[in-house]
């Protein structure tokens, strides 16, 4: 059970966060990131919420949320590509201002150094520093290794309770905590609060383990099928963003809006302005008590 300090921090940020409009019909500045001190959280897109366009389209629409940060889905930048297409992908998008922070779900499928290197060559080739991926846990090992080769970091997703191996972030972390700092995981809180975890208690337990989230929401906590714009939903987005700054998480909190796959932009802008509304409810100073 939440004690009353919980309860009023939690509450008070859903006051803040409900005074920011619904709707963001013009972001705020071309790519800007509100200025926030060295705990901000960066908030980023995961462009599987826009995997029925195009990449070229796909790029406007991150462009229209006034973020710079993309995590990359192979539907916008296949596997197959050759490095040099990969190249110049990379720099169509980092033309348009926008920051690769990492790529997946990619799917280790092989226990071979072969079928492991080729993604670790492709993330290297598109400027990825996290691979956001998933794999049977006795792969790790070989993962681990090339993941200190190409000192690239490994965040594994759980994907809830249909996921044999990783349903929530314990199994992950099960896995990776005696293994190399580059190796960790991408809590997807959607997925996890379905499993019944404490989405904010295993963010802590994580701690420098996590190395990447994917942020939504749901209005039945164990329905998958309930995703909403965040904000409209049950998941405590206040108390699970207050703790990401308390302990200084570096990574990215990249929304994965899985709902409205043929018009997704209304409710991204909703759910960037719901989470922007929480951090500036977060980093305003309390009011001394006289």
């Amino acid at each position: 059970m939440t004690d009353r300090r919980t309860f009023l921090k939690v509450s008070a940020v859903g006051l803040a966060s409900s005074l920011v409009p619904p709707l963001v019909s013009s972001p705020p500045g071309p790519l800007s990131v509100p200025e926030r001190g060295n705990d901000a959280l960066k908030l980023g897109v995961a462009s599987y919420s826009l995997r029925n366009f195009p990449r070229a389209k796909a790029i406007e629409m991150v462009k229209a949320l006034g973020t710079p940060y993309i995590n990359l889905k192979s539907v916008h930048l296949p596997y197959e590509l050759t490095p040099d297409d990969l190249a110049a992908a990379r720099r169509e998008i980092e033309a348009a201002g926008l920051q690769i922070v990492g790529g997946g779900t990619i799917t280790f499928g092989k226990d071979t150094d072969d079928d492991v290197r080729r993604y670790f060559e492709y993330a290297k080739a598109a400027g990825m520093p996290v691979m956001v991926a998933t794999a049977d846990p006795a792969i790790l090992p070989r993962v681990e290794r090339f993941a200190k080769q190409y000192d690239i970091k490994v965040a594994i997703h759980n994907h809830g309770p249909e996921d044999k191996h990783f349903p929530s972030p314990y199994d992950v972390l099960k896995q990776v905590r005696t293994m190399d700092p580059r190796m960790g995981l991408c809590i997807d809180i959607g997925h996890t609060v379905r499993t019944g975890t404490d989405v904010v208690r295993a963010v802590a337990d994580a701690g420098p383990r996590l190395l990447d989230m994917h942020a939504k929401d749901l209005r039945d906590l164990t329905a998958k099928g309930s995703q909403c714009v965040v904000g409209q939903g049950a998941i405590a987005i206040g108390a699970i963003f207050e703790q990401l700054q308390a302990m200084r998480y570096a990574g990215y909190v990249n929304l994965e809006y899985e709902i409205d796959p043929d018009d997704p932009l209304p409710g991204m802008q909703q759910s960037f302005a719901y989470m922007r509304g929480v951090l500036a409810g977060l980093s305003t100073p309390r009011r001394a008590q006289s």
